[in-house]
């Protein structure tokens, strides 16, 4: 699967691509893949619960 202009593929979180989720939700939508590299590996998400709002249990 390569990145097309529904699919993106990104290696961390950053606050700027809430732009790209507005941008799918006012086309066809899409989907970002958080913690992939540009040719499709998997590389994960460092402090994945810090990158989504510090959410915290």
């Amino acid at each position: 699967m390569a990145e097309s202009q529904n699919i993106e593929w990104k290696e961390s979180w950053r606050d700027e691509y809430l732009k790209w989720i507005c941008g799918f939700a006012n086309a066809q939508g899409g989907k970002i893949y958080i913690g992939t590299r540009d040719d499709g590996t998997v590389i994960g998400v460092r402090n994945s619960k810090k990158a989504v709002g510090g959410y915290s249990q």
